[in-house]
């Protein structure tokens, strides 16, 4: 009896390996599965993959990179029913080596791990890949891709640094010109860590070219608690406008002007 109730629960010619999918929500791979994909890429060759890093961000999540360029990816690619697959959580931030915690790939370890992911997504179907970036310290990423590129010349790679775009940029220095790394341009809701207070101060500039040529140790020494310069934290309401700029931002870098 179980299983004629069971049965009579499927309406006839309907595939129930590919669950019907709404397009107004996000395209998360991790909620997909290959047969799923496969008629995705055959429908639109577009990928995402979110790149983070794990490093120190001062009082913030060590994870900030992490969790802001998946929920960024996320949010654009949401209207437009785009893949985005699982953020590549580790990245390349040798500076931070002697504040705990802080995760750095060897170089040659971060394009192995690039290689293997281009290949897949090729493998796949996707020809054009979206890298929504998240950390400074992952800019090789850049020159890689157009490597790979020359192997696959039907293929198109965007590498969107989307804390640095423009319209971005733009809004930040509107509200607080003195914004960086691990400041309040970083701190959202969703990057703040329960039980943290954060300092009412303004953290002065450091000298970048004493920076630059400092040992990991040095650099924790010149950096302090980690901010690089500016207040700790602003009014949720600029944050969120902060956010719908570089969500709006990310989706046009999906969209627009492929080869």
């Amino acid at each position: 009896m179980l299983q004629e109730r069971c049965a009579g629960t499927r309406p006839a010619g309907i595939d129930h390996r590919i669950p019907a999918r709404s397009k107004d929500r996000a395209v998360l791979v991790a909620e997909m599965n290959w047969m799923q994909i496969e008629e995705q890429a055959r429908r639109d060759d577009r990928c995402v993959l979110p790149l983070g890093s794990v490093e120190q961000h001062a009082y913030l999540s060590l994870a900030t990179d992490v969790i802001l360029a998946e929920r960024v990816a996320r949010e654009a690619a949401e209207p437009l029913g785009i893949p985005v697959f699982p953020v590549l959580a580790y990245g390349l931030t040798p500076g931070f080596l002697d504040f705990p915690g802080s995760i750095s790939l060897r170089l040659s370890t971060y394009v192995a791990v690039l290689k293997d992911l281009f290949d897949g997504f090729y493998r796949s179907g996707f020809r054009r890949i979206v890298l929504v970036n998240g950390h400074g310290g992952n800019s090789p990423a850049q020159n890689f891709a157009t490597e790979w590129l020359a192997d696959h010349p039907d293929a198109a790679i965007r590498l969107h640094n989307w804390w640095a775009a423009p319209q971005l940029q733009a809004a930040v220095k509107g509200i607080d010109p003195a914004a960086s790394h691990a400041s309040w341009m970083e701190n959202f809701p969703w990057t703040r860590l329960a039980g943290v207070a954060m300092p009412e101060t303004l953290k002065p500039p450091f000298d970048p070219a004493q920076y630059q040529a400092a040992s990991p140790a040095r650099r924790r020494e010149l950096l302090g608690d980690g901010n690089f310069h500016g207040l700790y934290q602003r009014p949720d309401d600029e944050m969120l406008h902060v956010w719908k700029v570089g969500v709006e931002e990310t989706r046009a870098i999906m969209t627009e002007n492929w080869p």
